[in-house]
């Protein structure tokens, strides 16, 4: 891929970033029908104010916002947290938060698509509530059934290569597997099992969950996923807007830092300035 080539006229506007300097520019990240110049995504939840969320949705220049269906007043009697989401700007992800079985997935995707939000959906099964770990089976069979229904699935899971393969199978329109358990800020746990889904997927695959830290988003760039999402590390930081803020810039330096390729890593030290040869890329 060529960090440098003109984006898709089909994607929206780049950024300042990318518009000032070029090498900061980048390929969009397309999933189903949308196309997003971030490969940042945030959520709504926890956060102290919608005011603060939306100062934080601007800090962090996500263009993608996962929303919990269940959540959400769609009566439209009631101002709710969609009226504090620039709607022209930021692409609705509804998602299945909360759910422990396949049926109830299933009716909450439905709802949220009927509802008008969007016809992606964000597909969360959970197994408990102590965990709140991932269900593969449900997951795969929710999958399944919600892909035959025309929904663009993205399919929240645990770091299991196989699993993760027999998801695109399915028909899954990008595979999500978490770096720990939700909101627990542990960051990446298994990073070797990230690179192997990664290695084996040709669909668009995103850490999401567990992240804490501005280097864990940089970590999971370096390791080449196509996107993070996260919600906890911004809505529950001392100052939120700084945390998306710095979130942003984290998944700037790992994105453009896997473009441009690191070095090879050697057993022994090699001097900067040698005098005979190169030093050595490591292999992309």
């Amino acid at each position: 891929m060529d960090p440098l080539r003109t984006p898709s006229p089909n994607a929206p506007p780049a950024g300042r970033s990318a518009a000032i300097d070029p090498l900061l520019a980048d390929e969009p990240l397309c999933i189903g029908r949308h196309a997003f110049r971030s490969r940042l995504l945030l959520g709504t939840g926890k956060y102290p104010s919608h005011d603060v969320m939306r100062a934080c949705h601007e800090a962090s220049g996500t263009e993608c916002v996962t929303v919990a269906v269940r959540r959400v007043d769609l009566s439209g009697r009631e101002k709710s947290l969609l009226d504090w989401i620039d709607r022209d700007r930021i692409t609705l992800l509804p998602n299945t938060a909360g759910c422990f079985t396949v049926d109830d997935a299933l009716r909450t995707a439905r709802l949220g698509r009927e509802a008008g939000l969007s016809e992606l959906v964000k597909l969360e099964v959970l197994a408990d509530p102590g965990t709140l770990l991932p269900d593969p089976v449900a997951t795969l069979e929710a999958t399944r059934v919600l892909v035959k229904e025309g929904f663009v699935v993205l399919a929240y899971c645990s770091d299991d290569p196989i699993l993760a393969r027999r998801l695109e199978e399915a028909g899954a329109a990008a595979v999500m597997p978490l770096g720990s358990p939700i909101g627990s800020g542990q960051g990446i746990n298994n990073p070797r099992n990230i690179r192997l889904i990664k290695a084996s997927l040709r669909v668009p695959v995103l850490v999401d969950a567990g992240v804490g830290t501005p280097s864990d988003v940089t970590l999971a760039f370096e390791m080449g996923v196509d996107g993070v999402l996260l919600n906890t590390a911004v809505a529950l930081a001392r100052e939120p807007a700084r945390m998306a803020a710095a979130m942003k810039h984290a998944y700037l330096a790992g994105r453009i830092g896997f473009l441009a390729g690191r070095i090879a890593v050697t057993e022994h030290g090699q001097a900067s300035s040698p005098e005979h040869g190169k030093i050595a890329a490591a292999p992309r």
